[in-house]
């Protein structure tokens, strides 16, 4: 026995509710005085009545019952779906938002038609590929038949002709704009016809560590490879050799990424899921050891180079015109015979040393072998802080007063800073 009778689920009339005695049944049919109906005369209906009430009622109860049931056992796989596809959308766009790789897709098929790759036909050489380097880049803007493409001041280094290619093999001539070695960023510019679109460019300042983004580029000649990954740090500084003679002079600000990057990738897109450019792809460790260590420059500091390169050709800096190397350099140390040479005081252990001075420097009196240690009064201790007091702290027109050594005495001149030369 349940909860409540089994009567009470009954659908059948109990054999009590039988007449004792039958009599004879009659038929009404449509368009007489009723309804069809079966009648007997000696039964009471008011039992047929009830029974057939209950049934219904225990019916409807059932049903109830089954679909709140069924409702609340299906709930929690429905709620993921609706939550996926964020503001309305239809029952195909939920089914679609179920797939996390779906937004992949969809961006990298956004951006790809506007990432070229670069051919960089160096001075010298021939026009054949195995003579040229290859970079990446992204089409920026488009204007006047024109198209703009961005990438690294490094891709396009020493180029005696530059050419693009696009996703579906088309190549095209293009011109230097402008390049700038200090942020490794350099601006291009091609016939619009043929071209793809140009991409949406995002804001780099709303990345956030762990969030999916995607590589494009030409890694190794492989044209519109795409990779992807996470953002690992976004706003990592890194020490930098400009000149590439192995002094670190300046620091650059990158996102950090997992998303392979090769050679080649250079110039290319970081790209997040809304199919917009957060980044520039720019270098990449690789040593024994060691992987996913990528790195992008942010797409807003990337953009404050660009106006510069579309409005002037150049980014205009004040030019001290000294070149250095750090007294205390621990990648290229000072031997004692060099120490020697410059006869400084004991207690000076730190400062940049003048290996050729021109320009502004060369006018003020400065020459080989003097050893700057202030700038305004303010401590300089390597070519770095040379760099950043320089470009952080003074404008073009400025006057830097300069504290150094010749032959251990202390000297002092005031240098008028210009722009540098070309």
């Amino acid at each position: 026995m349940g909860l409540f009778g089994d009567d009470f689920y009954s659908t059948k009339v109990s054999r009590r509710a039988e007449p004792e005695q039958k009599g004879k049944l009659q038929i009404i049919r449509p368009g007489g005085r009723g309804r069809d109906r079966w009648r007997n005369p000696r039964r009471s209906r008011t039992g047929f009545s009830s029974t057939v009430k209950v049934a219904v009622i225990s019916s409807v109860i059932s049903s109830i019952v089954t679909v709140t049931l069924f409702s609340f056992i299906t709930q929690p796989t429905a709620l993921p779906l609706a939550n996926a596809t964020g503001n309305g959308g239809g029952g195909m766009q939920t089914a679609q938002s179920a797939d996390p790789y779906d937004r992949i897709i969809q961006a990298a098929a956004e951006v790809r038609p506007s990432v070229v790759s670069i051919v960089n036909h160096k001075t010298g050489s021939s026009l054949s590929l195995e003579d040229s380097a290859l970079g990446s880049g992204v089409i920026f803007k488009k204007e006047d038949g024109k198209a703009y493409i961005m990438t690294n001041h490094h891709v396009v280094e020493g180029a005696s002709d530059l050419e693009i290619v696009t996703v579906d093999g088309e190549t095209h001539k293009a011109k230097l704009v402008g390049k700038d070695r200090v942020s490794d960023i350099a601006v291009l510019s091609a016939e619009d016809k043929g071209l793809g679109a140009a991409a949406e460019l995002g804001d780099s300042s709303k990345l956030q560590r762990g969030q999916t983004v995607l590589a494009i580029g030409n890694p190794l000649g492989l044209g519109g490879t795409l990779t992807s990954g996470i953002v690992s740090y976004t706003d990592r500084i890194l020490p930098v050799s400009i000149n590439q003679d192995g002094v670190y002079d300046w620091e650059q600000n990158v996102i950090q990424t997992d998303a392979a990057i090769n050679e080649g990738n250079s110039g290319g897109a970081l790209v997040d899921l809304n199919g917009k450019v957060v980044g520039i792809n720019t270098m990449k460790i690789s040593d024994t050891g060691v992987e996913g260590l990528g790195f992008a420059i942010p797409m807003n500091e990337v953009m404050k180079t660009v106006d510069s390169l579309l409005l002037n050709g150049k980014v205009s800096r004040p030019y001290l015109g000294v070149y250095t190397v750090d007294l205390s350099n621990p990648y290229a140390p000072l031997d004692d015979e060099q120490r020697k040479d410059l006869k400084l005081p004991s207690h000076v252990d730190s400062g940049v040393v003048v290996l050729e001075a021109s320009g502004p420097a060369s006018d003020a009196g400065m020459k080989l072998n003097d050893v700057i240690t202030e700038f305004d009064g303010q401590k300089i201790t390597s070519t770095l802080d040379l760099r950043k007091y320089l470009y952080d702290k003074k404008k073009i027109g400025d006057t830097l007063e300069v504290t150094f050594y010749r032959d251990g005495n202390a000297e002092k001149v005031s240098v008028k800073l210009t722009d540098k030369p070309e």
